[in-house]
């Protein structure tokens, strides 16, 4: 009963729109002796590089049985155009902030240390 399936990979986009990726259908032969057995079996599926920045969204895989449905809880693809730069400064605005306090520090000492005198 279970050994005809069907597998499919789809995206669901932004706006909750569902396109199909691939899809198959396997039959699977039970080996003699293994019937009444759970089996585990792994299917990958690679994905071509997307072609724009459209195909961002949530991936999923779904199999069916004829009476049962199981789908993976997804992963979120981010797709970015070619050349894309991330603008996050944060390093910089550290190191940055880190060096001004320390001249300030350093400079206010050598004030005080000085008027003391």
């Amino acid at each position: 009963k279970y050994t005809k399936f069907s597998i499919c990979y789809y995206r669901i986009n932004s706006l909750d729109q569902k396109t199909s990726i691939y899809s198959r259908l396997e039959n699977i032969a039970i080996p003699s002796g293994e019937e009444n057995k759970t089996a585990a079996l792994s299917y990958d599926y690679r994905l071509m590089p997307p072609e724009n920045t459209s195909s961002t969204g949530m991936y999923y895989c779904k199999v069916k049985w004829n009476d049962i449905q199981k789908m993976g809880k997804g992963v979120f693809v981010l797709v970015r155009d070619t050349g894309y730069i991330n603008t996050s400064y944060g390093w910089e605005t550290l190191l940055t902030l880190t060096v001004l306090l320390a001249v300030l520090s350093i400079t206010t000492t050598a004030l005080l240390l000085w008027k003391r005198k």
